[in-house]
Order: C-alpha cells, then structure tokens, then sequence
C-alpha cells in the first residue's frame, strides 16, 4: 500500500511552515474557517497531479503566503531574497529509486515527492528590474514551477506515483469536476488493455453510426453533411456518466451526487487498480444526518486506500475515531494531534450520543457545565459577574454530561486547552470533586463546586445564594398545586422543575441574579 507518511509546507497559502505527520489510513483535518484544511488538501492534490498548468492556471499569487510577499517587498527587495514555495509529500517505503533520496527540506534520505516554486536564474535580469520598480510589483511571472522526487527526477502527471482522486462536495454540480472524477473512477476499476480496446470499440460504433444511420441523411445533402464528433475531447471517457436506478448521475440531488460519488470511490474491484489517496472535501456538505451516518460507516468500513477528510462535522470526526484527527486553528500554524488519546475515551465518543468535541478543541477556554438548567443560567451568571460576556473574552460554555467530563479532559490534557467544569459536589465534595479527578489535576484544568455538602445541586445553590428571589418567583406556584403536591417545599419544587424554574430565573429575574461563590470563582480563574 502506497501512503503519505508526511507533509511540509513552506510559503504555502496561511503557512509560512508547516508539518505535520499522517497516519496511513485515516487522516481527518479538523478546524474552523480559514484554519487550514483545505490548504493541506489542495498541497497534497497539486503535487500528486504533478500538472504545471494546474498551478499556473490557478495562479502562483493565489498560492504565496501573503505575508512573505508582503515582507520582501517592504525590505531591501534583492532577487536573492526572493521567497520560495515549496510543498513536499514524504512517502513510505516504495522500493522505486525514482524515488528516494536526499532532496528535501530534511536533508535525510526518503522517498517522496515536491513541488518547488523559485525564481528562474536565467531571468534574473527581467527580475531586477521588475523589482527596481517603486511602486510593490511582485514577479510572480518570472518564477519557474517544478515537480521533483526526493532522487531529484523531475516528473509531470503523465507519470504519476500515486494514484489519487479528490472529491469536493463544494464543486458538486460542477461539470469539470464530475467528468475528471468519472474519468479517475473508471480508471481504478479498468484495466489499461481494457480501456484501450473500449476506446477502439466505441470510435468503431460511432464510425459505423455515421456510415449507417447518418447515410440515408447525408445522401440527400450536397456539400455539407452531418457527422459524430470524435477526437480527445469527444471519446468513451467524456462521455462516460454513472447511474443509479438508470438515473444519471447528474440528474441525481446534491446530497445523493455526493453519497454516490464517495461510495463508488471507496469500492474495490481490482486491487492492481485501487486508488492510493482518496481526499474528501467536507462530504457532509448536502447531507442529511441519516445519509451522513451512512456515509461514515461506509468510509469506516473501508480498507482499500488512504484517506484524507477535511470537515466541521463532529459526527464524522468523533465516529471515525478522533485519534486519527489533525486539528487546525485559524490563529495558529500548529497542528493539534490526539494519536495518544486514552483508547477508551477514543470509544466513548464514537459510541456517545451526538456531542461537542468540534465545539470545545475549537475554543481557547472553556467552561464545561452539567445539564441544560446550568446552560441556560450561566451565561447570564457570567455577564453579572464579570460585567462582559463570554464570547468578548474568548469563553465558549458546553453543556455535557455529567459523567462525559473525564472524557473532554482527556482532550484538554492533550491539546493544553484551559477548562474549567463546574460541577454538583453530589453530597460529598472531597470524594466527587477532589478524589475523583485526582488525575486531572493540572493548571490548565479545574474543577469548580460548592464547598458546603448540603449545597449538592445548581438548583439548592441558586436558591442558596437568592432565597428572597426564588421566594417571590415560586412560592405562589406551590400554592396553586394539588392538594397532592400541597406539601411540597420550595427546594423540591425547583429540583422538580429544573428546565422550568431556570427558564423563569432568567425571563424575569436575569440581571438580579446573584452568582453561587463556586461559579464566580470559576469565571475568575478562567480568565486569568
């Protein structure tokens, strides 16, 4: 099997540097917008596709790191501090001396391959007086694009090392996309000899529809008559579709188009013709939760190729098991890993209910609270408090279960992430609260509760903190119940109604609410 061990990047796009290693089955590149996932996919496409006219097409300005340009030109601007792009693909072991050696940004011998971007030597005199120039003109037309092996062998996509296809749920519709993906499809499931004799089989029985049913047609013409059009941009792989049910492929939805395209990708039928590297663009994109889950068994499942998955869903991300993951931060060049992520919590989020693992690895502190009443009210709590609001300080509040807590702290442990669980001391603080996350005793992680035992509960310690409040809002409600529930207290009352009680608190009473001293302290600690 033919994998991706490594990729580095230098002046590519939002990096400046970057690398990060891949594992040879699954690689989810998880991150906000603007973090970098469609960059490391798009690395990886051009130098697979070894296409110069790809990147020329596009256009070496889309490319450069905007930074980097914007620095030559505020300096000396000398052609030898020209910035070079370069995107390198390390590979495992082919056996191919192609391949292997020494020319990489590592210096070490390996097998792989590069795209460079420099400027061209022989130009050096156009160069300079571009960069003469006073007003910011950066010769990006005078830079020569080459594609290379680590041997130092220089190769086009004719000769392509790793067979690839990549499937962007954006460009679903796109006719381009759809024919090349058709086109790369076929090709992993037929052989070359077969397609050569179908591409002679096919120009054969247009020739014989112009020779026989155009006849009658063309005899009753003079000087023009009507043909087939054949040639490289009218043969059997243009005009090649796939169909479902007898149902083109094109006339299909969007969500079903890109269900199809990603299960038709992943199948096997001859494994001399497998796919090497399959890149997913956001595959949940059209999909609706039933068909996405679908679609994630049916990549779970998958054996055949390695596969690359850039996406905001926690669905796919959790399910398909979060150690594979590459998180990305839109403030940050550096790469997140949790390949040591406990194996267990591993399992739990594939197996847990819908959850927040997106959510909590995309924020930069975190309050974790337990159930939805702490939800509703904290982030009021919060403004009274501190006299801002969570997301002016950069805090992000996640409801979770109770028994769920350990599971995020095992992330944070990993990533560094500051978070702060604001928890029920359950009636004895020391064993719930103290002892029992013994081993989450870190400064970056804290758990928060309230000191006094009788104080178990949110709800007890909301009304302990505003007696007088919860009084005037509930008491006339016990007054109102069956004479069933006439012997009901005010505290019973609240921890019956949870959800309904924290609704009214924060409906009518919201800027009078005094915070539990555990929840302030809290707050304070997480913005320290």
């Amino acid at each position: 099997m033919k994998t991706i061990t490594k990729i580095q990047l230098r002046n590519f796009k939002k990096y400046r540097e970057f690398n990060v290693s891949f594992d040879p089955e699954l690689n989810l590149l998880i991150g906000d917008n603007e973090a970098g996932k469609s960059t490391i996919l798009t690395a990886i496409e051009l130098v697979l596709s070894g296409s110069k006219s790809k990147v020329e097409t596009i256009g070496l300005e889309s490319f450069f790191n905007t930074s980097v340009i914007q620095d030559f030109l505020a300096s000396g601007k000398k052609f030898e501090n020209l910035p070079v792009l370069i995107i390198e693909l390390y590979l495992n072991e082919q056996g191919n001396p192609s391949l292997n050696g020494k020319n990489n940004l590592d210096g070490v011998p390996g097998d792989g391959l590069r795209l460079i971007c420099e400027p061209n030597e022989e130009l050096s005199h156009e160069v300079a007086q571009v960069l003469a120039q006073a007003e910011a003109n950066f010769p990006f037309e005078y830079y020569s694009i080459r594609f290379s092996t680590f041997a130092d062998e220089a190769y086009t996509g004719y000769r392509k090392f790793l067979k690839h296809l990549t499937l962007d749920s954006s460009q679903i519709n796109n006719e381009y996309a759809t024919r090349e993906y058709i086109k790369t499809v076929y090709e992993s499931h037929v052989d070359q000899p077969q397609r050569i004799g179908l591409q002679n089989d096919y120009r054969q029985q247009k020739a014989n529809f112009k020779e026989n049913s155009l006849k009658p047609i063309n005899d009753t013409l003079d000087n023009y008559q009507f043909s087939v059009k054949s040639g490289t941009k009218s043969n059997l792989e243009t005009d090649l579709t796939i169909t479902e049910d007898d149902v083109p492929l094109e006339n299909k939805g969007k969500g079903r188009q890109c269900f199809i395209k990603t299960e038709f990708a992943l199948q096997r039928s001859n494994p001399d013709q497998d796919l090497d590297v399959l890149l997913l663009e956001e595959p949940e994109n059209h999909l609706s939760h039933t068909n996405m889950k679908k679609l994630v068994d049916r990549i779970s499942e998958s054996e055949a190729k390695q596969i690359f998955i850039a996406t905001h869903s926690s669905l796919i991300s959790t399910r398909l098991d979060l150690r594979k993951t590459v998180f990305l931060n839109s403030k940050s060049t550096d790469p997140l890993l949790l390949k040591d992520l406990p194996n267990d919590t591993a399992k739990f989020f594939m197996k847990a209910p819908d959850n927040n693992v997106l959510e909590f690895v995309m924020s930069p502190k975190v309050i974790l609270v337990e159930g939805d009443a702490e939800y509703m009210l904290i982030e009021q709590l919060y403004i009274n408090v501190t006299q801002s609001t969570p997301e002016r300080d950069d805090v992000h509040i996640i409801s979770v279960g109770g028994t769920s807590f350990k599971r995020y702290l095992d992330i944070a442990k990993l990533l560094g992430m500051r978070v702060a669980v604001i928890r029920d001391n359950d009636g004895d603080k020391e064993v719930n609260c103290v002892d029992s996350f013994i081993d989450y005793t870190a400064d970056n992680m804290q758990v928060f509760c309230d000191d006094d035992d009788t104080n178990w509960t949110f709800e007890i310690c909301i009304l302990a903190s505003n007696p007088k409040l919860c009084e005037e809002l509930f008491s006339k409600k016990l007054r109102k119940k069956p004479k069933k529930e006439e012997k009901m207290t005010l505290p019973e009352y609240m921890l019956s109604h949870k959800a309904d009680v924290a609704f009214e608190l924060l409906d009518k009473k919201a800027e009078e609410l005094l915070t539990p001293d555990y929840i302030a302290r809290a707050f304070a600690w997480i913005n320290e």
